[in-house]
């Protein structure tokens, strides 16, 4: 199971990296005037490119949900980050440029570190839902943290207003995947057991509202400037998850730990120096 988990999910992250590429370089030469309100889903959806790209998001979903019902959140979410090993360089590809090598190594930093990751830390499974009073105490910090970044993202343009809406999508992204844990599970109860549960309509709000977010932040700037921090962000709170509200375990001894602090430092790391590299191809600037 572990190994055929391990398999979906990296094609999973495959189908993620292509629609992140389809999608943004359908979104991204979209005006910050025409994509106010609701502008920017009204343009979106006269673009063909936009539609495969979502095709592809679907498709990457579902192979998620698949390898969530096979393997624990803390096995599965890590691997998605894979994804930025196809991302990165299609859409430098598709934009007309070359990624420096400092990108590259650090794209290879960042996958090599969630390995280290998965295999130091050789994740157990827990229970495929949590209680809600847990819930309440993980809205309490996540709640904060997403409409901080969105009213943030007002006063900005550029990466900076495309990093603020990838950290908001990412942290939903997490949320979703342990949601959809949770879902998944349900199903073997049937489908009355899907539809009279409250996870269920919290994984439709949360999933609508960062792919909404995921759009904005691709139209606000390049792939570089969004993909790293939802591809980073969405396993570390969905592992966040896991760990505190799904009772699943990490199982190190000593020197493991060592070497998962030392993978973490490196995905955090990797997303800074991505974001940087952004920087200098689309510099921020302040809006009046």
């Amino acid at each position: 199971m572990t190994i055929a988990a391990v398999l979906v999910a990296l094609v999973a992250a495959f189908l993620y990296a292509v629609a992140s590429v389809a999608q943004q370089r359908a979104a991204g030469d979209i005006s910050d005037e025409s994509a106010k309100g609701l502008g920017l889903f009204r343009n979106l959806i006269h673009r063909p490119l936009w539609w495969a790209g979502f095709v592809g998001d679907f498709g990457g979903y579902g192979l998620q949900a698949v390898a969530l019902g096979l393997g624990s959140l803390l096995l599965v979410q890590p691997l998605l980050v894979t994804a930025l090993l196809f991302a990165l360089p299609l859409g430098a590809a598709f934009a007309g440029r070359q990624l420096a090598t400092s990108d590259w190594t650090w794209a290879v930093v960042l996958t090599v570190a969630l390995a280290i990751f998965v295999l130091a830390g050789n994740p157990t499974a827990g229970v495929d839902r949590a209680a809600v009073p847990r819930w309440l105490v993980a809205a309490a910090v996540i709640l904060p943290v997403v409409i901080g970044c969105v009213l943030g993202a007002r006063v900005v343009s550029g990466v900076g207003r495309a990093v603020l809406l990838a950290v908001a999508t990412g942290v939903l992204y997490g949320v979703t995947a342990a949601l959809t844990k949770s879902v998944i599970s349900l199903l073997g109860a049937g489908l009355l057991q899907v539809i009279t549960n409250w996870e269920t309509y919290v994984l439709i709000i949360a999933a609508s509202v960062g792919t909404l977010l995921q759009q904005a932040a691709f139209q606000a700037g390049a792939l570089e400037a969004s993909l790293p921090a939802v591809t980073v962000l969405e396993p570390i709170v969905a592992v966040t998850l896991g760990l505190t509200l799904m009772h699943e375990r990490i199982r190190a001894n000593g020197p493991e730990w060592v070497l998962i602090a030392i993978a973490v430092a490196g995905m955090v790391a990797g997303t800074y120096a991505l974001s940087r590299a952004a920087g200098r191809i689309q510099p921020v600037a302040v809006r009046s």
